[in-house]
């Protein structure tokens, strides 16, 4: 792999090494973290908070490029630019040769949105940079209102940690080969209207204290209740001739919990969660109960590591280390393509972005949406304020509307704001449920 002499280059973490080769279509591998005030966004205020901002996250200050082996990242002297909100919702920011940054600031109207191709973090590696960035531009656009804040960023903290692989420092050989059975094939999307060129984005937005009262009047936690929510969803849609097919959710798991981590860079697994209606009862409460049994299997430190261990393997192999990267981006995207055949759509619950109390008179919502070649739903609240950040592929919108009218059966209040081209094709639209 060539070295720069006066640059220097880091390797792609572990999860980073499958998105360059799963760029396609509408699954960009790029997500959008947005943070939406109580005001008119100032560009130039903008601009000195995300100097600031990026000054804690050198991680981010790096290009991509590709040696003979595998991609890396390295250095560069490029400094970001905030610019108006122009492009669609996760729309390209790498492509093979391109030598820019691998994420944009951008601003529209009250909107502060920040865009970020996977190579370079997870959802919590972006809220934590979208944070610093908004706690920077809140402090310079009310200057003297807030007294003495805590960091948003933990002090103690080392750059070093922050820039870590955090896979590597946890790698473990694994012995033996373990095999999974594998089920029937998951029911796939099909018949929603055709697929776009852009991804279709909805999000609404709820009370948190709202769901957490609806979830526990089914004994179990808001990430378990939604994900039934949007089994139930998916299935009003299901054509009754594949009925006998399992609803499979992929699930991202941020793995910082279970293996103590600072790193801002990726650090997550995947499970997967299923329910069939043509062998349980199909209740709604049963849903919830199967999938709360899925979660609580499937997430735990020893399954986790053993995930982890088994897609680190990958680059810890010498046959894979030595074939040649166009070699290994044709294996990687076939692997990514059949992974999703084996899903029928993602939940992702990023958490909570938390903010100094002084500062929450100043914010309405944070919203995260994440790119797709189907449809995932992405969660993340602030306050009491809950995005349900949708985003699909398919032209239809039935899946979405079951979501949103289950709830609303649920006597949780729901906002809805969708648009296609945002703020292209016309004005963000709004409307109650």
């Amino acid at each position: 792999m060539p070295k720069d002499k006066t640059r220097k280059w880091t390797r792609l973490d572990n999860a980073a090494k499958i998105f360059p080769p799963s760029n396609m279509g509408t699954n960009t591998c790029v997500f959008r973290f947005s943070c939406t005030l109580k005001e008119t966004v100032q560009p130039e205020l903008l601009q000195q908070a995300l100097d600031r901002a990026v000054e804690k996250f050198p991680a981010y200050l790096v290009v991509m490029k590709s040696g003979a082996f595998w991609y890396y990242f390295e250095e560069t002297a490029l400094k970001p630019q905030v610019v108006p909100e122009s492009r669609p919702v996760c729309g390209t920011i790498w492509q093979e040769g391109q030598r820019g940054l691998l994420f944009e600031v951008s601003y529209y109207k009250d909107r502060i949105n920040l865009e970020m191709f996977h190579a370079l973090t997870d959802g919590t590696g972006a809220v934590a940079f979208l944070k610093t960035i908004v706690y920077y531009y809140l402090l310079l656009a009310h200057p003297g209102a807030f007294g003495e804040l805590p960091p948003v960023l933990p002090e103690e903290a080392s750059e070093a940690a922050r820039s870590s692989d955090s896979f590597r420092k946890y790698y473990k050989r694994v012995h033996g080969r373990q095999t999974k059975l594998r089920g029937p094939r998951a029911w796939n999307i099909r018949g929603q209207g055709g697929e776009r060129e852009n991804l279709l984005v909805t999000e609404g937005v709820v009370p948190v204290k709202a769901v957490l009262d609806a979830a526990h009047s089914y004994g179990t936690t808001m990430t378990v209740y939604l994900t039934a929510v949007f089994i139930e969803a998916l299935r009003k849609e299901m054509p009754a001739s594949e009925v006998r097919r399992p609803l499979v959710l992929g699930v991202p798991v941020n793995l910082r919990p279970y293996f103590p981590s600072d790193t801002v860079r990726n650090f997550f697994g995947m499970i997967d969660v299923s329910y069939n209606y043509s062998e349980r009862s199909g209740k709604f409460g049963d849903v919830v109960s199967e999938i709360d049994r899925g979660f609580k299997e499937e997430i735990t430190r020893e399954k986790l590591e053993i995930r982890m261990n088994k897609l680190s393997g990958l680059e810890h192999n010498l046959a894979a280390q030595l074939a040649p990267l166009p070699l290994k981006n044709v294996v990687l995207k076939l692997a990514k393509l059949s992974a999703e055949r084996n899903e029928t759509a993602v939940i992702s619950n990023v958490g909570k972005a938390v903010m100094p109390p002084e500062m929450m008179g100043y914010i309405d919502r944070f919203s995260a949406f994440a790119s797709t070649l189907k449809l995932q739903l992405t969660i993340l609240s602030c306050g009491d304020r809950l995005s349900l950040g949708f985003t699909s592929a398919f032209l239809g919108t039935e899946i979405q509307k079951n979501f949103f009218r289950i709830l609303s059966g649920a006597g949780i209040p729901v906002e809805i704001y969708c648009n296609d081209f945002y703020p292209g094709e016309g004005e963000e639209q709004h409307a109650g449920m």
